[in-house]
């Protein structure tokens, strides 16, 4: 440690100095554009930022943060399957953004078949039960197959060559589901009034309360299996050191076969809330969310589960919030198509300022040093 903090500064370290000096220059000067603005959009200040400014009204504001929480629950449900997988076999599954997409294309088949059937209006709670049982089921498997016939032959290999193949079994996914459904977009059916209709005094939808409520069931109901139960326990070992956990006893394999199911769950879930939330998905539904889920795990800190959901919420709020709080106060154009660019300009921010994610990494026993 005394060494790191004696070595002399590199032309590297400048620079990453001047990006953080600069990245955190931007962020105040924008957020004070923003207060400015909200005070009084005539005053010198405001006015130089952008003259053309309207600023947000509280309920603007709280609906935008509802947003980003619901979006970002969801993110962090699908981060979950990247955390588990790396804490234990040390690399990305890129096609889990695709079990997600698998998990959101049942529930659609399936909640649209209820509807044909008269069950969809008259039973909307059984058969949301019934969609997000079906999910899970169609979405854990998909992710035990993967690992069964993508992951495990390759076990023991350099760790580019899963990492390759996981983008490979992505765009198989992908295709499958074009040959399988058709390119174009598929809707869900139309959800009760309750879930579109504004409850409490806070106004907000009850779809994103659902969201909200059920993603934090789910975590909740995950830390309990991997902190409690003897299950957990053996996965937390095999992350800890495969050999010597084998070595007590502990089948491997089968292990990381739970691991990958209950991240296909978890994948599962933020497919239906998706579906319910924004009613229509495409093969390609699991692109970017995926990326950002990735990327949510990174800032909450690679490994970490708790890490994983904070960074799914810091990541959905930044990219709801991020353009009218920062780069419309300073003039900037077409905020509302920069919503990706903000939320990969948070990963970015994070790793200038904490390389290792807010919670820092939980690596491997051959990763760390």
């Amino acid at each position: 440690m005394r060494a790191r903090l004696l070595r002399p500064r590199t032309r590297v370290d400048w620079f990453l100095t001047v990006i953080r000096v600069a990245v955190l220059i931007v962020l105040a000067v924008g957020f004070a554009a923003f207060i400015a603005q909200e005070i009084n959009p005539d005053n010198p200040f405001a006015q130089w930022a952008n003259p053309d400014a309207t600023g947000l009204t509280g309920a603007q504001f709280r609906g935008l943060v509802v947003s980003g929480i619901a979006q970002g629950s969801m993110y962090g449900l699908i981060a979950l399957g990247y955390s588990m997988v790396y804490g234990v076999l040390g690399f990305i599954n890129f096609a889990h953004g695709e079990v997600f997409m698998v998990g959101a294309m049942t529930g659609m088949i399936t909640s649209n078949k209820l509807a044909d059937a008269g069950l969809w209006e008259s039973n909307f709670i059984g058969s949301l039960v019934f969609i997000v049982v079906v999910s899970i089921i169609v979405s854990s498997l998909t992710a035990v197959i993967m690992e069964r016939v993508a992951y495990r032959p390759l076990r023991g290999s350099p760790r580019l060559i899963p990492l390759i193949t996981s983008i490979g079994v992505s765009f198989f996914l992908q295709n499958a589901s074009v040959v399988l459904l058709g390119p174009a977009s598929k809707s869900y059916p139309d959800v009760p009034d309750w879930l579109k209709a504004k409850h409490t005094f806070l106004q907000i939808e009850g779809a994103k309360i659902l969201v909200v409520v059920v993603a934090a069931l789910s975590m909740a109901a995950l830390w309990y299996y991997v902190d409690r139960t003897k299950t957990g326990k053996a996965m937390r070992a095999v992350a800890e050191d495969a050999e010597i956990a084998a070595l007590m006893g502990i089948d491997v394999n089968r292990t990381i076969v739970k691991v990958f199911a209950v991240g296909g769950a978890m994948a599962g879930m933020a497919g239906i809330l998706w579906g319910i939330l924004f009613r229509s998905v495409i093969h390609t539904t699991g692109f970017l969310p995926g990326i950002k889920a990735f990327s949510a795990a990174v800032v909450g800190g690679i490994g970490h589960l708790g890490g994983a959901m904070a960074g799914g919420l810091s990541i959905g709020v930044a990219e709801s919030v991020g353009p009218l709080l920062i780069l419309e106060p300073l003039g900037v154009s077409g905020v509302s198509q920069l919503r990706d660019a903000v939320a990969f300009s948070m990963l970015i921010i994070v790793l200038l300022v904490k390389p290792a994610g807010l919670f820092g990494e939980r690596l491997p026993a051959e990763d760390r040093t």
